[in-house]
């Protein structure tokens, strides 16, 4: 057997991984690893041969790494170091010894526990203990560093300082965007945003007495600001990346010249680049006080209300004590928000709005690679109108607006020719917390104007009661409404409007059942006339958003399953094929919702027939015609929905170009870092059956 499956065979049904554990690191212990049946080890530190088991395995590349990386000698490490609690006796798995107090632990390292409050909580234990203040755990998947600030809070650190430096240098050091890509938690510690936010309210948020989401949502608000200012730095940064490799990490979609570069490949030039010059990042703790950093804090925050308005009252400050707030500022001072991937951003919100029962109305952010690739699929072009009718945190929007400007979520500056794009896309919904960060995505995004609006979607005909009489929502969403309302096909009326695409995953849960809104709807209606006693809200969308296309016009919607498939919902289908060419169905797994809901859904894609070119776009009505039918088989998550990352040849998770985990499924390609998936299948059948959206494309 292979050493490398010799490794995988001990880790195998273990919560441990070599994710942290560059290719070079992993080859050196394979050279040292004797035997296959129960493979040995020679120990440096206790200089004798050891099993090695999950935790050992890790503990012996970690060590490794304290040695040559961080250039801590021999004696000061330490295995299985006791540490008293009154009568017990435990033992700490790695602790590095004070240079000055050599009986004194400096740093204590748990490998033990996989999962990372398990591991936490020792560590805990341990300072406190002996008084080490700094602490590391990791499993070799994930990683932390700790400063143990007093016996009640660990505050994050970018890194633990190597034998020649003081917490203090860790603390003090000069910190740029650069620093920052190459530092990136992200994809340095492989965690996630909500891991982070989840982390943070074990520690403070819980018993901090604010509102988490509001608290939360300012930070990163702040955070997007502090990586905005430093736009010219990043600009400096692609320009320098784009001579070297002939590709810019995480803004643009290039010609790769070198096919595919890993992000490891990036890493290094970026490595190479000279940041003297560069702007140092504001949002950080620098070890000043509480105090003072509460301050300089709230100092960013105002400055970002002042560029970004409309998300925050101009009279809004941070709620969280000066304590808190230095470990929350801590804990996200080292992650990238300006990222191409935004999966980030909505997994940490959807968790935090589902705390405010959003969950309840049956409305679930949209995985990111399901945006990607009904996207792909409608192929939306420069100068036409999008909108997303349940836009949550405006997935579709966002990515259509890559799509028109070939920009992905950067904090670079886009193209003057590029904003009348922008401004053609739209994003409605009823929820005003999801509003709020769908307008921080969108105004970033769209730099700086945003056609987000807080609208019952379906109850369109109350809409003046805002337009009209509520003049907070006037100047917040004023200027996006009045662009909204030159799309009406009617001057004074809601009801129909003008747009080319539409893509929306609208709530699936609960009815409607007030017979005012019923009446807006054929669907809301008996044979008879009146209005029925209750509709599932969905049905209503149906209607809605087919209302919202021009003739021509083509959508996108996620739908429950059973409006396929029952009896019951002929109904439904009758009235869709009556009015729009149905293009494709693609079958979701039943984890794509997951955790929220199991329920099984599919995507609808339609065109609305057209037979006048003066209209829009040629989609002649026929009584007979194909239809693309497809069902994913590798959904992304799995029972639990935790998502499914693609792994490489050693087991690691893989990261693509700009330092993202890749999600293994087979809806579209990756970029390439995925076989070709359903949406580059249905381009192919596109272009064979002539689709109006696919012609004249290479």
């Amino acid at each position: 057997m292979p050493q490398t499956d010799s490794i995988q065979t001990i880790l195998k049904d273990s919560n441990y991984h070599l994710d942290l554990f560059n290719t070079s690191e992993i080859q050196d212990l394979n050279q040292n690893v004797e035997g296959n049946e129960k493979p040995l080890i020679y120990c440096p530190i206790r200089r004798k041969h050891i099993q090695l088991k999950p935790e050992e395995l890790i503990r012996q590349l970690y060590a490794a790494r304290l040695l040559k990386q961080y250039r801590y000698p021999q004696e000061r490490v330490r295995f299985e170091h006791p540490v008293n609690f009154g009568r017990e006796t435990k033992r700490a798995d790695i602790v590095i010894l004070d240079k000055d107090r050599p009986d004194t632990p400096y740093i204590i390292v748990e490998v033990k526990k996989p999962k990372l409050q398990d591991g936490k909580d020792q560590l805990r234990s341990y300072c406190n203990a002996t008084g080490a203040p700094i602490a590391v755990w990791t499993n070799g998947q994930q990683i932390s560093h700790y400063h143990r600030k007093d016996p009640n809070y660990f505050e994050d650190i970018t890194d633990i300082p190597n034998a020649d430096q003081t917490l203090a240098d860790i603390l003090n050091e000069r910190f740029t965007l650069k620093d920052l890509i190459l530092k990136d938690k992200l994809a340095a510690e492989r965690k996630s945003l909500k891991d982070i936010i989840l982390e943070l309210e074990d520690e403070v948020l819980a018993n901090a007495g604010v509102d988490v989401f509001e608290e939360v949502f300012k930070l990163i608000f702040t955070k997007l600001y502090d990586e905005f200012k430093s736009q010219d730095d990043k600009m400096f940064i692609n320009r320098l990346l784009r001579q070297r490799i002939n590709t810019a990490i995480q803004e643009t979609h290039q010609d790769y010249e070198v096919e595919h570069p890993d992000y490891e490949m990036l890493k290094k030039a970026v490595e190479a680049i000279p940041d003297d010059d560069f702007r140092p990042m504001a949002f950080r703790n620098t070890g000043q006080t509480d105090s003072e950093l509460k301050t300089k804090i709230q100092r960013l925050f105002d400055d970002a209300k002042d560029q970004w308005k409309g998300v925050f009252p101009e009279y809004a400050t941070f709620e969280l004590s000066d304590s808190h707030l230095s470990v929350c500022v801590s804990s996200l001072q080292d992650i990238k928000l300006f990222n191409s991937n935004l999966q980030i951003v909505d997994e940490a919100f959807e968790y935090l709005v589902s705390k405010s029962a959003k969950g309840e109305k049956g409305q679930y952010f949209t995985p990111r690679h399901v945006i990607d690739m009904c996207v792909k699929m409608l192929n939306p072009k420069r100068g036409e109108t999008m909108i997303d009718t349940a836009a949550g945190s405006c997935g579709f929007p966002v990515h259509t607006i890559f799509k028109l400007t070939g920009t992905l979520f950067s904090n670079a500056e886009i193209p003057t020719d590029d904003k009348q794009h922008v401004l053609k896309v739209f994003g409605i919904d009823f929820d005003e917390k999801t509003v709020r960060v769908a307008r921080t995505l969108n105004l970033i995004a769209g730099d700086g104007e945003t056609n987000v609006l807080h609208l019952n979607t379906l109850d369109y005909e109350r809409w003046s009661d805002n337009t009209e009489r509520n003049n907070r929502w006037v100047r917040t969403y004023g200027d996006g409404f009045d662009r909204l309302k030159a799309l009406r096909t009617e001057t004074e009326a809601n009801k129909r409007f003008n747009f080319d695409i539409l893509m929306a995953n609208p709530p699936f849960a609960g009815d409607i059942k007030e017979s005012r809104i019923l009446h807006q709807y054929q669907l809301g209606l008996k044979p008879n006339g009146k209005s029925q006693s209750k509709v599932g809200r969905d049905i209503l969308f149906i209607e809605r958003n087919l209302d919202f296309l021009k003739p021509g016009g083509r959508m996108a919607i996620v739908l429950p399953q059973g409006r396929f498939n029952n009896t019951s919902d002929k109904y439904i289908r009758e009235f869709i094929a009556e009015r729009a060419r149905i293009l494709a169905v693609v079958g979701l797994d039943t984890n794509t919702f997951k955790p929220h809901t199991g329920t099984k859904t599919s995507v609808l894609f339609l065109q609305k027939w057209n037979d006048d070119p003066n209209q829009g776009t040629l989609c002649p009505k026929v009584d007979d015609y194909p239809i693309f039918f497809a069902v994913s088989e590798k959904g992304g998550k799995d029972n639990s929905g935790d998502y499914i990352f693609l792994e490489n040849s050693n087991g690691q998770h893989k990261l693509d170009e700009n330092g993202h985990l890749i999600i293994h499924h087979d809806l579209h390609n990756h970029n390439g870092e995925l076989p070709h998936g359903i949406a580059e299948e249905f381009i192919k059948w596109a272009k064979s059956e002539n689709l109006s959206f696919w012609e004249d494309t290479e």
